[in-house]
């Protein structure tokens, strides 16, 4: 696996994958061993990833290959699917997935999230509003969701 940081508003993000697609974007505050060198499969990430925070790209794509169970490459693949700009609660998502129960097992799924923004877990919220847990802090939850709600098309009628 090829690896390689980038410094973003958050902290430096840690990217990895190879020729089959990433399998992690993580942040961290300190990177170890870090480069300028970014490994040619992921060259479209760090590029993408870049114009995201310069607001310029809304919608990743990338060929991702995050590893996990069934059920949570299906939670994984439901977050992809939450629009830029947007929040859904883990009630609403645990419905979307077919069971309103499995509410608890789709906050675990999207705690494990290994693609950080790419897969954008911080989009789900609490059923009240409320920021709940975030691998990387709420404090970088609440940054994210107000980047997005700030850069987002506005439509007029």
């Amino acid at each position: 696996m090829d690896a390689c940081y980038i410094e973003t508003p958050l902290g430096y993000a840690k990217i990895i994958g190879d020729q089959d697609g990433i399998t992690s974007v993580s942040i961290v505050d300190k990177p170890e061993n870090a480069s300028e060198y970014i490994p040619e499969p992921l060259v479209d990430c760090v590029t993408q990833l870049k114009a995201y925070f310069n607001n310029q790209l809304k919608t990743f794509d990338l060929k991702l290959n995050p590893e996990g169970t069934l059920f949570q490459k299906n939670v994984w693949k439901q977050l992809a699917l939450i629009p830029y700009g947007k929040t859904i609660s883990y009630l609403d998502l645990a419905k979307q997935l077919g069971d309103a129960k499995a509410i608890r097992a789709v906050a675990n799924a999207n705690s494990k999230n290994p693609i950080w923004i790419i897969v954008p877990c911080h989009r789900v919220i609490g059923t009240d509003g409320s920021l709940t847990g975030y691998a990387g802090g709420l404090y970088r939850k609440q940054w994210l969701l107000n980047h997005e709600s700030e850069h987002k098309q506005q439509t007029l009628f």
